[in-house]
């Protein structure tokens, strides 16, 4: 079957379409990391933040859709740890795409953004206990650094994640 994909840059009108897939990928993958309250209101301030941020232009932001309809973003810039470096920020994928390709998609096109900008090496951070991300940042091409640490998401409980890098040609 021949899928339809396409990956644009995300503007600032893009806040509410990359809110949407940010909160419900949350909602499915990390529910069990955290307290009901806590998650809750996580899951609404993801819904909510991009507008301010794809507006704030500090980092590019790239969308997927399959079909005319977007189902996956990335967020990427200068690595604040490693000046020679960019740094993936966020990629994710509504539920409603997992499985369709449009992540992969979305991966080869921003990893191209990023090699066109001159970038020679990017890494990632992603928690130690979210096998299926794990296994897709492998698949992309991207190997674990050894490099733990724990992350606070607000609610005073670091949780382990685990840094992934690769080299681009």
């Amino acid at each position: 079957m021949i899928r339809d994909f396409t990956v644009f840059p995300a503007s600032s009108d893009d806040g509410d379409v990359v809110g949407e897939i940010h909160a419900e990928s949350w909602k499915v993958a990390y529910a069990g990391f955290f307290s009901p309250e806590f998650f809750a209101e996580a899951v609404r301030q993801r819904r909510g933040k991009w507008h301010a941020m794809l507006a704030e232009g500090s980092g590019t932001a790239m969308l997927a859709a399959l079909d005319g309809r977007p189902l996956a973003f990335s967020y990427f810039g200068s690595s604040p740890a490693r000046p020679e470096s960019a740094e993936i920020f966020g990629f994710y994928g509504h539920p409603d795409g997992w499985g369709t390709g449009v992540a992969g998609a979305l991966m080869t096109a921003s990893l191209r953004r990023m090699h066109d900008d001159g970038v020679k090496r990017v890494h990632l951070w992603t928690l130690r206990d979210t096998p299926q991300s794990r296994r897709f940042y492998a698949k992309s091409g991207f190997t674990e650094s050894g490099v733990v640490r724990g992350h606070d998401f607000g609610d005073g409980n670091p949780i382990e994640q685990v840094e992934y890098e690769l080299l681009l040609s």
